[in-house]
């Protein structure tokens, strides 16, 4: 809305209107109405141009001549809150009837052209006329009727706003609840610690994180983000994590568990929806560990003093190819060895200066944070992201996975 531009006035010059096709002077005497407002002026309106403003006081009547102009009830332009002012309404009329501000913003939709009616010409000559009076109460109980449609239809959508809101609360709670969230995962065991964390930047989102032994020394873990975000990523989420369950009970090899998990996944796959996932076995008594990897990035590693991201193979996104093909890599942990794995939502998080938090923050504070229990080490690295960014509010889903070998 351009306030306070865009108004032009002329003096009314008769011969420039029909008002025969005015539905305000509808059977009214033509040359009773020019005498009538022989002393009003014409306003020309640019597109986009504010006639009124809600909140001021007006004295005035204004009757669009040619273009389109429209009432929106908030400043915004939700379509639910304009109601369009037609050639021959009239506006403006409430305020100067009963002296109270204008209770909405008139503006021009196009270029138009208005005759500003001075409130006592409005009254005390057009609405003497015959005929004036009752098409003003016709044109008034019109758009009455549609304001009131445009109200009903407005709060019919909050109502399911409200709704969608209460469901996607609900898919929040589900969702979180087919998470581990218990932090430490394992209290119980002595032979290994183990972390995770899934902050949505929504209300629902599409990472997901597990951890689970299909035997009593063997640890299955993985990590994964699903493409997107929103109501479809998070349902995307959730088959990928069933899958991943029950393929990881049956299948302890992980290159094969991904390209099972891949044919799955592009089975009446419409959406185009992938997947990238890291993911490995883990026997906690003598630290072997084998792992694969399906377009995710590379966890990184702490082991003794050195802080370096783990060495992983290259793997097709999953759910994006049918008959992809994954690898798997081994690697031996030692006594104390940390493992953090994390999702593009860490270290992309931007500052205002577009600047990325970046895989080299994140190893350096787990070089300084490697003897901490796992959960302040999780806990640390999501407070340093909302230093780094200046807020709390997510960019991107927030996923991390950490395990550490203690026997």
């Amino acid at each position: 809305m351009s306030e306070g531009q865009g108004l032009g006035a002329a003096e009314f010059d008769a011969d420039q209107f029909d008002f025969a096709s005015i539905p305000l002077f509808r059977n009214a005497n033509a040359s009773a109405i020019l005498h009538a407002v022989r002393d009003c002026e014409v306003l020309n309106l640019t597109a986009d141009a504010v006639l009124l403003r809600q909140g001021e006081s007006n004295f005035n009547v204004y009757i669009p001549l040619s273009g389109s102009l429209a009432v929106h009830l908030d400043q915004r332009t939700h379509a639910n809150t304009i109601v369009p002012i037609a050639v021959g309404e009239c506006v403006g009329e409430l305020s100067a009837i009963d002296g109270k501000p204008v209770s909405g913003w008139v503006v021009a939709q196009t270029e138009a052209q208005v005759l500003k009616v001075p409130q006592d010409i409005f009254w005390n000559r057009l609405m003497t006329l015959p005929g004036v009076a009752s098409n003003v109460m016709i044109l008034l109980s019109e758009r009455l009727r549609r304001s009131t449609t445009q109200a009903l239809k407005s709060q019919s959508e909050q109502l399911e706003l409200i709704h969608l809101r209460k469901d996607l609360h609900v898919a929040r709670q589900l969702q979180a609840s087919m998470l581990p969230l218990q932090r430490p995962l394992f209290p119980g065991r002595q032979d290994v610690e183990v972390c995770g964390v899934m902050e949505p930047a929504s209300n629902i989102g599409g990472d997901l994180f597990d951890a689970f032994f299909v035997r009593d020394r063997l640890l299955f873990f993985c990590i994964g983000d699903v493409s997107g975000h929103g109501i479809a990523s998070a349902l995307f989420m959730a088959r990928a994590i069933g899958l991943l369950r029950i393929l990881a009970m049956n299948t302890f090899a992980p290159d094969e568990l991904l390209t099972q998990l891949n044919e799955r996944l592009c089975i009446n796959n419409d959406t185009n929806l992938f997947l990238t996932i890291f993911c490995g076995f883990l026997e906690v008594d003598s630290g072997a560990l084998v792992y694969s990897n399906g377009g995710h990035c590379p966890p990184i590693l702490c082991a003794a003093d050195q802080i370096s991201d783990l060495v992983i193979p290259k793997g097709p996104l999953v759910g994006a190819l049918p008959g992809a093909r994954y690898a798997a890599l081994h690697k031996t942990l030692a006594t104390n060895d940390v493992l953090v794995c994390y999702t593009d939502g860490v270290t992309e998080a931007q500052n205002e200066s577009k600047e990325e938090f970046s895989e080299e923050r994140c190893r350096k504070l787990m070089g300084d944070l490697q003897v901490q229990p796992l959960q302040n080490v999780l806990d640390e690295m999501r407070r340093q992201v909302a230093t780094f960014t200046g807020t709390e509010v997510l960019e991107d889903d927030f996923t991390m996975l950490a395990l550490r070998r203690t026997a």
